[in-house]
């Protein structure tokens, strides 16, 4: 009997925890002091990975690879103008890392909004990130000046503010194009065996391909420098090794143009499609930047 009685407690302990969680993410969903003239017309409405498939069907793998927990859904409606509606969507991906990194892949370049950690908002499209949280706005009508209106609303409504991946302060920011750092969980640079990074791409100067630096993430030295050999290995037969020394690799292939690779520690460090002389300058500031 007694045992029953804590079978019981247990489950409800649990279920408690779980409406807590769930409650906590729709709390994030403005219900008052809403703009003038605009309501709640549908949910707060909570996915989680088994149904996130209902709401975006296309999408939802891209979500679970960036370390999707469970999301919130709603409404808003302009009360004198029926057809006009703000979608809202609110992503708890479970850090600021996986929050960027989502972010990163539905960022357009320039178009910051300044709310949240970064953000772009433009035309019928409103983003940002902000702690673990990933919020997503799309209007029926263009009006980016309303669509930072309810984005300050809701980053207000986040009580922590952790700060961004500390990877993005790695890249030099001289001809760094604005918004175009990313975040890769698998298959950096489109080769798995760099597996997780950042990428950054720059202007490209005397006709060169679109330069980019990039920073490869290992779980430690070890495994980085087995990273770099198949590089190496890929260039031989891809392409051509013009250096393989003292953690260096220096090649060149037909789609990425000149490659410079450094490793340092746990991280594979690479420069591609800068001419030589900047390639070595852009290598230089890259490897100081980290500590």
């Amino acid at each position: 009997m007694k045992t029953a009685v804590f079978f019981i407690f247990f489950l409800l302990l649990a279920w408690g925890n779980l409406s807590e969680g769930a409650t906590s993410l729709q709390s994030l969903v403005p219900q008052r002091n809403l703009p003038e003239g605009w309501s709640l017309v549908d949910g707060p409405k909570t996915y989680t990975k088994k149904t996130l498939f209902e709401r975006i069907n296309g999408q939802a793998e891209l979500f679970f690879k960036y370390g999707f927990q469970k999301s919130v859904f709603a409404i808003y409606q302009n009360q004198k103008d029926k057809e006009n509606q703000i979608e809202l969507d609110i992503y708890d991906m479970g850090s600021v890392l996986h929050a960027f990194g989502i972010f990163s892949r539905f960022r357009d370049g320039e178009g910051g909004g300044g709310v949240g950690l970064e953000s772009f908002i433009e035309g019928q499209a409103g983003i940002f990130y902000q702690d673990k949280y990933f919020i997503m706005l799309y209007g029926t009508e263009s009006n980016p000046d309303l669509l930072k209106r309810w984005s300050l609303l809701i980053s207000k409504n986040i009580p922590n503010s952790l700060p961004p991946p500390r990877e993005i302060g790695f890249f030099p920011r001289e001809g760094l194009k604005t918004g175009s750092v990313q975040y890769f969980t698998e298959g950096l640079l489109g080769r798995k065996y760099l597996g997780r990074g950042f990428q950054g791409t720059y202007q490209g100067k005397d006709g060169a391909k679109e330069p980019k630096l990039f920073i490869a993430i290992f779980k430690n030295s070890q495994e980085a420098a087995n990273a770099l050999k198949q590089y190496r290995d890929d260039l031989t037969r891809n392409g051509k090794v013009y250096q393989f020394k003292a953690e260096t690799l220096r090649g060149e292939n037909v789609h990425q143009g000149k490659i410079f690779v450094v490793q340092k520690k746990s991280y594979l460090l690479g420069a591609s499609g800068f001419n030589e002389e900047e390639s070595g300058i852009r290598m230089d500031e890259f490897l100081k930047n980290i500590k």
